[in-house]
């Protein structure tokens, strides 16, 4: 019987002489990347390429939800320094991950993302789990609005191209995920071995003139109040000992904003905090009364800035700003900019630093001081909640108990809601880089899959996952089983309001209730027991049950090596707001 004329029939045979199949020069290729390991979910277009990392020293991390592995190599790249892998299925396995990779988009971390794709002799006939209701095979244009390049791979041959292109732009100027969509035929297909010959070039990231340098602390030297403003493109570049320098070179106090948390000791006598709607009185105040401000490595967004409103924050103008940051598409974007200058913060800040050594600044009087009173009176105003034995606890007291017990180079990954916005208030943070967080998406179930991917990073340094029981619940809490499967000690520390207490007591503010906020069964609060879903999960589980509980377990987690939860009830209190947030003048009370 002849074969129809629309069936293709896929002739299997071994390579030709000098080829090999694709899927097994590509993990060749990603090892001599320095790819260590791979965060996806299988599929039946991607088995080939599966087949091939299990023959490979690159290690697979399967989770239960591709949401999952995309926070998971957002970790990674976080804590490593290197572009997290994602290898996800067609469809529903692109849909999945699509918040986490736009989440790493929006907070600049660089992702290689490689989908699976129906069969290219197949485009537009409906395969299985096709997307092409606006053209054939157009599931890779799901990702255009929030990666730097999308490429759908027509030709085997196009393969190792977009592979070195892909690599090359997820770590170049602001850096990013880049998606790769590979039609499963693809993955099966001859090409020569030395196919994949072509490695990313090294970049020379851009510095910083020595006429501009000279300008800038000039600038800063001769300023009455004059502050620097570090983002989070300065912990990206690992700039921290840099920015030290400049500050102390010429006595300039630095604010933050949340992605620039750890970008100094907290304990630095130059250090405001972080500014904003969720920020610190003495932070807002300084930046707001400045006459000069350098901003480094941040996008000025609304948050830190109090929606821009000039009373709160930033009043630019009057005060002067020289903005430095790796995307042009950043300066003069949300305030007036007297000098843009686009360069890497970590060679900009060593410019400045080196040049500041030349230059004679201010007597800056009593600043230091200042900054010591402004920030001890505002933590002053909850000593009494860090040490109170109340239950459920008070977030402070939390907060207190994870300083303690966690080792300075340990990690905390937050997630949204108070575990974010209090923690960059009031968590001290001593070492670069161990403070990560969803900033620009600002994602509800970041936390617990990023923490896998810290961990994998940092093997032998503490990774905690700070979330509330919402994010926990919208994390999808089978992270746990793939902690465990994969042998990813994290611990998960649920701060378990009941709800989904940010936006309720937002609700409450302004309607004087909480609707659809809240978690409630029969009328009384409703927690789900997560510490014994962990325990079915074969992980270790601990419910708390008093304040003085916690201390102890937090003690034992950190140090037993086994994925743990430990749930955590917690008084729904809301974070202090010394900033703004226009959406507060937003919401109007009807009946």
């Amino acid at each position: 019987m002849s074969t129809p004329a629309h069936f293709i029939e896929v002739e299997k045979h071994e390579p030709a002489p000098g080829h090999r199949i694709a899927a097994y020069l590509l993990t060749d290729y990603l090892e001599r990347l320095g790819v260590e390991v791979i965060f996806g979910l299988c599929g039946h277009t991607v088995i080939a390429f599966l087949d091939a990392l299990g023959k490979s020293k690159i290690r697979f991390i399967s989770t239960r939800h591709e949401q999952v592995a995309a926070h998971a190599a957002d970790g990674y790249a976080r804590a490593s320094g290197k572009p997290g892998v994602l290898m996800l299925h067609l469809g529903p396995g692109l849909t999945n991950a699509a918040t986490g990779v736009a989440n790493a988009a929006l907070d600049s971390i660089p992702m290689v993302v490689i989908a699976g794709d129906v069969p290219s002799h197949y485009f537009g006939k409906h395969p299985h789990q096709e997307v092409n209701l606006h053209q054939d095979a157009d599931q890779f244009q799901i990702f255009r609005p929030f990666c730097k390049r999308v490429y759908r791979v027509d030709r085997p041959e196009d393969l190792p191209r977009a592979m070195e292109r892909a690599f090359h732009l997820s770590q170049s100027g602001r850096p990013g995920p880049v998606l790769v969509d590979v039609p499963m035929d693809i993955f099966s297909a001859d090409l020569p071995v030395d196919a994949f010959h072509q490695l990313p070039a090294a970049i020379a990231k851009p510095a910083l003139d020595p006429d501009v340098a000279d300008r800038i602390v000039e600038a800063l030297a001769n300023a009455k109040n004059p502050v620097i403003y570090a983002g989070g493109g300065v912990l990206s570049a690992r700039a921290s000992a840099e920015l030290t320098a400049l500050s102390e070179a010429l006595q300039v106090p630095v604010a933050h904003s949340l992605m620039g948390k750890g970008c100094m000791r907290e304990d630095h006598p130059l250090l405001l905090g972080m500014t904003g709607f969720w920020g610190t009185p003495v932070a807002n105040e300084k930046c707001r009364t400045a006459d000069l401000i350098l901003a480094v490595g941040t996008r000025l967004a609304e948050a830190n800035s109090s929606s821009w409103y000039p009373k709160y924050t930033f009043a630019i103008p009057p005060t002067r700003l020289i903005h430095i940051d790796a995307d042009l598409a950043e300066i003069g974007r949300n305030y007036p900019t007297e000098l843009g200058v686009i360069a890497d913060a970590r060679l900009a800040l060593r410019a400045l630093a080196e040049a500041a050594r030349r230059f004679e600044h201010r007597d800056r009087g009593t600043l230091v001081r200042e900054i010591a009173h402004g920030r001890k009176s505002f933590m002053d105003n909850w000593d009494g909640q860090r040490e109170s034995d109340q239950f459920p606890l008070r977030p402070e007291r939390i907060l207190s108990e994870l300083r303690k017990a966690l080792p300075e180079d340990g990690f905390v990954v937050t997630d949204v809601g108070w575990n974010k916005n209090g923690m960059a208030q009031q968590f001290p943070i001593t070492v670069p880089g161990t403070f990560i967080t969803p900033s620009g998406l600002a994602t509800m179930g970041f936390g617990p899959s990023a923490a896998l991917g810290v961990k994998i990073a940092q093997p032998h340094r503490a990774s905690v996952s700070l979330v509330g029981d919402g994010g926990f619940g919208a994390a999808n809490p089978m992270v746990v089983a793939t902690a465990m499967e994969a042998g990813i000690p994290v611990v998960w520390v649920v701060m378990d309001n009941a709800g989904f207490g940010t936006i309720g007591g937002l609700e409450r503010l302004h309607y004087d209730w909480d609707f659809g906020c809240m978690f409630t069964c029969d009328g009384k609060p409703y927690r789900v027991d997560f510490a014994a879903m962990a325990v079915a999960c074969g992980a270790r589980g601990v419910y708390i049950k008093s304040a003085g509980e916690l201390g102890p377990a937090l003690r034992e987690a950190l140090s037993c090596n086994q994925p743990t939860v430990i749930q955590v009830p917690m008084e729904n209190a809301p974070t202090p707001t010394p900033g703004h947030w226009n959406i507060n003048d937003i919401f109007r009370k009807g009946s």
